[in-house]
């Protein structure tokens, strides 16, 4: 757990003049004493709400009980910081934005992951949903994920998410570009 040394780091950053917001970007499966004992170190929390379903956290991620830990640990992110503040530049400056990563195949578990924010969270809390899924790895010989979303799964997500009572957020195009971001890790020159 490096929970203390990022506390003591941003204890020293703030110590010499550091004045920008601090991110703790997450993958959203976090044990809930650890971010309370980031409160007040933390200005944005921006966690992922991958998994609705143990069986698909279980598959894709090996944990179990993802969803469960995840929602304790984001209603906690929520607690301490609350929505999300931009200053005069759009620039975000607290607050929450849950992230959400369409898998193809899986757009129930999309659905329940949107219906349950919007059940369970306040209404104007920031939602992204984003498109940008492709599959590496042994993804590529899972015959559910071995490909990217399509046209039709996102647009029944967005349609889904159109029906539903939440305000804000950031909706990612379906692009054809995504792995030309990811690092070549063959470890090579």
């Amino acid at each position: 757990m490096y929970v203390y040394q990022i506390i003591e780091a941003i204890k020293i950053a703030r110590k010499n003049g550091l004045t920008i917001p601090i991110i703790y970007n997450s993958n959203g499966y976090e044990n809930i004493e650890t971010i309370r004992k980031l409160d007040g170190y933390i200005d944005v929390y921006l966690p992922d709400l991958k998994y609705y379903s143990n069986e698909l956290s279980k598959k894709y991620s090996n944990v179990d009980n993802y969803f469960e830990i995840a929602t304790k640990a984001i209603k906690e992110m929520y607690f301490q910081v609350g929505n999300a503040v931009f200053d005069d530049s759009n620039i975000i400056q607290k607050g929450v934005i849950i992230r959400h990563l369409v898998l193809p195949n899986h757009i129930q578990n999309t659905k329940n992951i949107l219906k349950w924010i919007d059940e369970n969270m306040p209404k104007d809390i920031y939602v992204s949903i984003m498109a940008q899924y492709f599959p590496t790895y042994k993804a590529k010989n899972d015959n559910l994920i071995n490909r990217k979303l399509n046209k039709k799964e996102y647009n029944e997500v967005l349609n889904y998410l159109y029906s539903l009572n939440l305000r804000n957020g950031y909706i990612q195009d379906l692009g054809s570009h995504e792995e030309e971001y990811v690092p070549n890790f063959n470890l090579s020159f």
